[in-house]
């Protein structure tokens, strides 16, 4: 099968719906992961397959091994080969406990989730890939880490989570020097506020935020951004670039006076 393969993690909803919605649209056949909604992850398989493209739902959790195994195993069998891994599955901090009341489970949690579960599905996407390379079917290869600005901003009531997110660009970089010799390019993606379910408790709070200054580009940002950042990537527009970090934040890192 000569049509190219977009496996994306956590995309029944949100930004992760909104990617492989985005890859669709750009030819990709796609794997649609999720852990528990799967009504919702048939709505976006049907949302593809309306417009004429190819998709599939595999459920797992990103922090199991079976679960990722399985995941892969269903893809390759579905599709037979795989392009392209987009890490955006994560979870917050459950209930944000300050870092003196952090817990080990929570801890636990939240690493096998956010950095466990992408480096270990990234190494078995890899070896797929080279593979396939190794066959001469497969040209380039990429894996798109979603991390976020929580990486570089603190937030003391989010330990896990924070340390977890900045972890993740050091293993951007290690794939990233590992894997350029098999023509795989690794990319990292820094979303700020980003409107989604999952923000939608503090819309108040990021509205007086953003409306005071928060980010140069004053708006919310959307799903949508984050998805054309990727289909950007996987373009091969980049095929001189790996190892880099790419904010779709309005302008967070810039420091001001």
């Amino acid at each position: 099968m000569k049509q190219r393969v977009a496996l994306v993690t956590g995309s029944s909803r949100g930004i992760g719906r909104a990617i492989a919605l985005e890859l669709a649209r750009g030819g990709y056949a796609v794997g649609v992961n999720y852990l528990r909604n799967r009504n919702a992850a048939e709505e976006v398989v049907g949302q593809i397959q309306a417009a004429g493209g190819q998709a599939a739902a595999f459920a797992a959790d990103v922090g199991s091994a079976a679960d990722r195994e399985r995941c892969l195993d269903g893809v390759l069998a579905t599709f037979g080969r795989l392009d392209v891994l987009v890490n955006n599955a994560g979870i917050t901090s459950p209930g944000r406990k300050d870092l003196l009341e952090a817990t080990e489970e929570s801890w636990e949690t939240v690493f096998d989730t956010n950095l466990k579960g992408p480096f270990f599905l990234a190494q078995r996407a890899a070896r797929e890939m080279i593979r396939l390379r190794n066959e001469g079917r497969l040209e380039a290869g990429y894996i798109i880490n979603l991390s976020s600005i929580s990486a570089y901003a603190v937030s003391s009531n989010r330990a896990d989570y924070c340390i977890a997110k900045a972890g993740m660009q050091m293993m951007t970089w290690l794939l990233a020097d590992r894997l350029a010799e098999e023509a795989i390019r690794v990319y990292e993606i820094c979303p700020g506020v980003i409107a989604s379910d999952m923000t939608a408790p503090v819309k108040e709070k990021y509205d007086r935020l953003i409306a005071e200054g928060l980010t140069p580009i004053r708006r919310w940002g959307q799903p949508e951004d984050v998805a054309k950042a990727v289909a950007a990537l996987v373009s091969g527009a980049f095929s001189f670039s790996t190892g880099e970090r790419f904010n779709i934040d309005g302008g967070f890192h810039i420091r001001r006076l």
